[in-house]
Parts: structure tokens; C-alpha cells; sequence
């Protein structure tokens, strides 16, 4: 199955033939590779080269490595949850610069909010309305409610995603509506009025989603990104000017 690996790469290129083996479904979830005697044959390269190699690709969730008799190298099924780990940790680190995590979000909100407008069924908008009835029980509770309307605001994001009939949305903003909150505790103002804008902006969204006005919905979501966005930018501003 595999060839002799290049000399002057030895090590990418064991992972990588490999991988596309099991990406290209020449070897199936739960197949056991060959031993390592044979793969170091076929790759021409030493055990310690290719024991490396298949701890990269477990860390990536391609292959379970068991041990004892029975033991050896199995393909495992590809799993979205590493790439969300991944993407989870470099959000809660803040590795990744809020204007491009704005960026990001203004296009994907922005086209999650229209494919929820044109795909939503009457049980979707009774979900949403009654995430709004909890968000605007936090809104008039006041800011001893904030945490907690956060929570219900990053549902309602989740659910747009989810409303969108597409895995991809619904992961990727599942990951950063589940690990935002490092940006929003540091960088957002604990404000009545944030909370309030924040909770109109949503209103509005959930009621074009429900009018099936794609359009509109698009440009609310997307307003609602840059709002925010601007928010954090100026006290980000603050927050440098004083370390300076």
C-alpha cells in the first residue's frame, strides 16, 4: 500500500501517506494497520521514525494506537471534535486578534442568519421566541443577570446555526459561541445599555428569521457583529494606551 518514504522528509511523509490512505478510504474505521516490522519495510525507514509518526496521527484522531497482544495501530472514524478543540483553544486563548475573530463572524453570522431566515419551520421560531421571553427576563432583571444573559445570547447565535440546516455553521459557531467569553469578560463594558442594544438587536433578528426576510436578516446580524465589535475595539485601545 505504501512506498518508500522521501529520504529528505522521511518523517512528514510517513504521516502523510498515511493519512491520505485513510482519507481516501483505502483503509476503513477500525482497519489495523500493518505492523511496524512491515510499514518500516514498505516506508523504508527505522521504528523510532514510524512510532513518531503514528503518535502525529493519533493526536489527530486518525488512528487509536492499543497495546498488548492484540494491540497495534487502528483507524479511527475522522471526528470534527479535534478540529473544534483546536479552534476552542486558540479562541480562549485569545491567540486569535479580535479583529479577525470580527471579521470572521460579521461574514459567517452575517450568512447564518439569512440561510435561518429561508429555512426556519414554525417550531424553529417558537424556539427562538422563547430564548428571547428568557433573554428579556435577564435584560429586565438588570446587570446582576448579565452572565446569564450572555448565555441565552450565545444560544440564540447557536440556534440560528442549528436552524440553518448546514454542520458546517452549526460546528464552527458552536465552537466560538461556546469560547467567546474570554473577549467579552476582558474587552466588553458591563452596561445596561450594552445589555438592552444587545437584546434589540436580537428581537430584530429573531423576527426577520421569522418573516423569512433573508435579506434583512443578513444586515442585522451583521450590524450587530460591527456594534460590538467597535465596543471592544476602543476598550481594547484603553487597555494597550494604559500598559503603555
Amino acid at each position: 500500500m505504501f512506498k518508500k518514504a522521501t529520504q529528505n522528509r522521511v518523517f512528514q511523509n510517513v504521516i502523510d501517506q498515511i493519512q491520505e490512505a485513510i482519507l481516501q478510504g483505502k483503509l476503513s474505521e477500525g482497519q489495523k494497520l500493518p505492523g511496524e516490522r512491515e510499514l518500516t519495510e514498505q516506508f523504508g525507514t527505522s521504528r523510532g521514525t514510524l512510532r513518531e509518526a503514528l503518535r502525529v496521527l493519533e493526536q489527530k484522531g486518525l488512528i487509536t494506537i492499543k497495546t498488548g497482544a492484540r494491540g497495534g495501530a487502528f483507524v479511527s472514524m475522522v471526528q470534527h471534535h479535534t478540529v473544534s478543540e483546536s479552534l476552542a483553544l486558540l479562541i480562549r486563548s485569545q491567540k486569535i486578534q479580535l479583529k479577525d475573530l470580527a471579521e470572521f463572524r460579521e461574514g459567517i453570522e452575517g450568512t447564518v442568519a439569512a440561510l435561518a431566515a429561508s429555512r426556519s419551520t414554525q417550531r424553529d421560531i417558537k424556539g427562538l421566541r422563547a430564548l428571547l421571553e428568557e433573554a428579556r427576563a435577564h435584560v429586565e432583571a438588570g446587570l446582576s443577570h448579565w452572565d446569564e444573559f450572555i448565555r441565552v445570547d450565545n444560544s440564540l447565535h447557536i440556534a440560528f446555526a442549528r436552524i440553518s440546516r448546514n454542520a458546517m455553521y452549526e460546528m464552527i459557531l458552536n465552537t466560538v459561541h461556546d469560547n467567546i467569553n474570554r473577549y467579552y469578560d476582558r474587552l466588553l463594558a458591563r452596561e445596561q445599555r450594552v445589555m438592552k442594544r444587545n437584546f434589540g438587536d436580537l428581537c430584530r433578528m429573531v423576527e426577520a428569521v421569522a418573516g423569512g426576510q433573508a435579506g434583512l436578516a443578513r444586515s442585522i446580524a451583521q450590524e450587530h457583529v460591527r456594534w460590538f465589535t467597535r465596543l471592544m475595539m476602543r476598550k481594547q485601545l484603553e487597555v494597550e494606551k494604559q500598559g503603555n
